[in-house]
C-alpha cells in the first residue's frame, strides 16, 4: 500500500452528523491543522459495520480529547446515514460524521475500493494535521476493528510527530520508553 506519507487528495462530499444534520467535509478545510481518522466500511444496514461504528463511539471522547476527529466513510448517501442513523440503536450512538461516498472518489483515493461490488473495504487511516497519511489499515470484510487499538497507534503517531529522532516500539503505551534509532543500537534490541 503506497499510501503512507502521502497528501490526502482534495475532496468535497455530504455527511450527516448527529445534531447537525446534514453537511459538507472538506479535506482541505476540516482536516487542516488537526488530527484525523477515516474508517471505510462496507455498508450501511449491515451486521460487522454497526458493532464497529459503535464501538468507535464508545472510544470518541478519548479521541476528540487526543485532538482527532473522526470520519466514517461508505459509498452510501448521506441520506441512507440518516436513515440507518433514526433506525437503529447503535448508529444512534454515533455523534461522529458519517460521509457519504457515492461516487467512490474518496474510497478509490484510499484504495479500498471494491469495484466489482461497488462498497469499501474495511479501511482505517490516521491522517496528521498536515493532510499526511500516517497509518493505513485494510481488514477483510468479515474481520471487525477494535477501537482501542486505533486509540494506541494515534498516540503513537502523536508522540513521533511530536519528538523528532524518536520511535515507538512495539506495544508502546503513553509514558513507556521509547527508541531513539542509531549506530548504537544496532543488534542491541
Amino acid at each position: 500500500m503506497g499510501l503512507i506519507g502521502k497528501k490526502v487528495e482534495a475532496f468535497e462530499s455530504d455527511a450527516f452528523q448527529k445534531g447537525k444534520g446534514f453537511i459538507k467535509v472538506s479535506s482541505e478545510k476540516d482536516f487542516a491543522g488537526k488530527w484525523s481518522v477515516i474508517c471505510f466500511y462496507p455498508a450501511d444496514f449491515t451486521f460487522v459495520c454497526p458493532t464497529e461504528l459503535e464501538d468507535l463511539q464508545n472510544q470518541y471522547a478519548t479521541l476528540k480529547s487526543l485532538g482527532v476527529e473522526v470520519y466514517a466513510v461508505s459509498t452510501d448517501t448521506h441520506f441512507t446515514h440518516k436513515a440507518w442513523h433514526d433506525s437503529s440503536a447503535a448508529i444512534g450512538k454515533v455523534e461522529y460524521i458519517m460521509v457519504g461516498d457515492p461516487s467512490h472518489k474518496i474510497s478509490r483515493f484510499f484504495d479500498v475500493l471494491i469495484e466489482d461490488a461497488g462498497l469499501a473495504d474495511r479501511g482505517t487511516f490516521i491522517i496528521d494535521p498536515d493532510g499526511i497519511i500516517q497509518m493505513a489499515e485494510i481488514n477483510a470484510g468479515g474481520i471487525g476493528r477494535d477501537a482501542s487499538a486505533l486509540v494506541s497507534k494515534i498516540k503513537a503517531a502523536q508522540y513521533v510527530r511530536n519528538n523528532p529522532g524518536e520511535v515507538c516500539p512495539a506495544k508502546w503505551q503513553e509514558g513507556n520508553e521509547t527508541l531513539k534509532p542509531s549506530l548504537d543500537l544496532v543488534g542491541k534490541i
